[in-house]
């Protein structure tokens, strides 16, 4: 569905002459292991079976033209590659730009313009990482397009770190980008951030159902309070180091925390630093509960780890916890937790496939309510990554 109506969008914007190729990108839920990823902790993230498509085609000149279905009032962006200037734009192009000056920086010549179409059906803003799929995307088109097959998946997904980094200004983790190039159906990635070894892991659910519910509170990491918290931890971290020699947050378990935490001054430093380290030690048994098929003990690892989004971290918000605590109360429920950034964006719920529709009626109604605006749910399943499709 989503390819016929890109392709009539696309030769009424740019043209149907030349060749056209189409590409997708998923985006990507972590299950458990949040804010862990820059202090060098695990994470347990799958891909989506929803994601970004693109169509593009190489221009004989330098310019670039880009359209997002998603975006239409913005209409066709015009720029080229001679304005690829980190940190000024700020339209939704500033991530496919990114990801070209990313190459160039690289090493990977990018010397032809692009028209270039994009379709998301990620919900925008809910956390699912749509700008991390809009860069692998890019970055997966841009390798196919100059057969630059030296670049592996985990390439992309550095790169696209990279220009999230540089090019947009977000301080973002690798797990994003990671789990969208890497990402294999029906396996979570259990990926240690500190050095990205990583293991694909069978999530059997058995009749159990992900689903996700977008707040629909609007966020920008960037001005968010996401570079605060990683500075927070920093902190921690370099004054335990003053006592200890440790590479990151994540190579502590709560007992050697539990040590050296009077050397935090901070307080809320100190809670910071317990929540990287709890998180991470969960995200640990969670992958060893699921290879033993038990779903119910994970389940109390995902509320857990909302708890400690919410008390140590203190990034939910009265959205997410409304959706989460709403949750725990329903029928059926294995586990909830806020997912991604937070500040707003999505829960996931593990939920019995026979009680999902009660499950939405009810979170839905009592959220209505309280916040006074819908909250949005997509029943998702686990899919692979980056594809050319035509």
């Amino acid at each position: 569905m989503e390819t016929e109506a890109m392709k009539q969008c696309f030769a009424e914007k740019f043209g149907e002459e030349g060749e056209i190729r189409t590409y997708f990108a998923p985006g990507r839920v972590n299950l458990i292991g949040e804010h862990t990823d820059y202090n060098g902790g695990h994470v347990f993230p799958c891909a989506l079976t929803i994601g970004t498509y693109m169509m593009a085609r190489k221009r004989p000149d330098r310019k670039l033209r880009f359209y997002s279905m998603n975006f239409e009032q913005a209409g066709v962006i015009e720029t080229s590659l001679d304005e690829l200037e980190p940190l000024v734009d700020k339209r939704w192009s500033a991530y496919p730009k990114g990801m070209m000056w990313a190459f160039q920086q690289k090493g990977y010549a990018i010397e032809n313009g692009f028209d270039i179409l994009l379709y998301g059906n990620i919900p925008n803003g809910s956390g699912l990482s749509s700008s991390a799929s809009v860069e692998v995307v890019t970055g997966f088109m841009l390798r196919d397009m100059y057969g630059y097959d030296a670049i592996s998946n985990i390439d992309l997904a550095l790169y696209g770190q990279y220009s999230e980094n540089n090019y947009n200004g977000v301080n973002c983790g690798i797990m994003d980008q990671f789990a969208i190039a890497m990402g294999k159906k029906d396996h979570a990635i259990f990926l240690d951030t500190a050095d990205l070894s990583y293991q694909y892991v069978p999530v059997k659910l058995n009749g159990i159902k992900i689903v996700l519910a977008s707040s629909n509170k609007k966020r920008g990491l960037g001005d968010s309070k996401y570079n605060q918290r990683r500075a927070e931890c920093e902190q921690a971290l370099a004054e335990i180091q003053k006592q200890m020699d440790v590479p990151s947050l994540g190579a502590l378990d709560e007992k050697a925390l539990e040590a050296v935490q009077d050397a935090i001054t901070d307080p809320v430093c100190r809670m910071r630093a317990r929540h990287a380290v709890s998180e991470n030690q969960r995200t640990v048994k969670a992958v060893r509960l699921l290879q033993e098929d038990n779903i119910e003990a994970f389940g109390e690892l995902v509320n857990a780890s909302h708890i400690s989004l919410r008390d140590d971290y203190e990034v939910t918000g009265i959205e997410l916890d409304t959706l989460v605590e709403t949750a725990w109360q329903c029928e059926g429920v294995i586990g909830s937790r806020m997912t991604g950034a937070g500040f707003g964006g999505c829960t996931l719920s593990l939920v019995k496939a026979e009680c999902v529709d009660a499950f939405i009626e009810k979170v839905g109604s009592v959220y209505q309510e309280k916040i006074g605006y819908a909250a949005d749910f997509y029943v998702v399943d686990i899919g692979d990554g980056p594809v050319r499709l035509a």
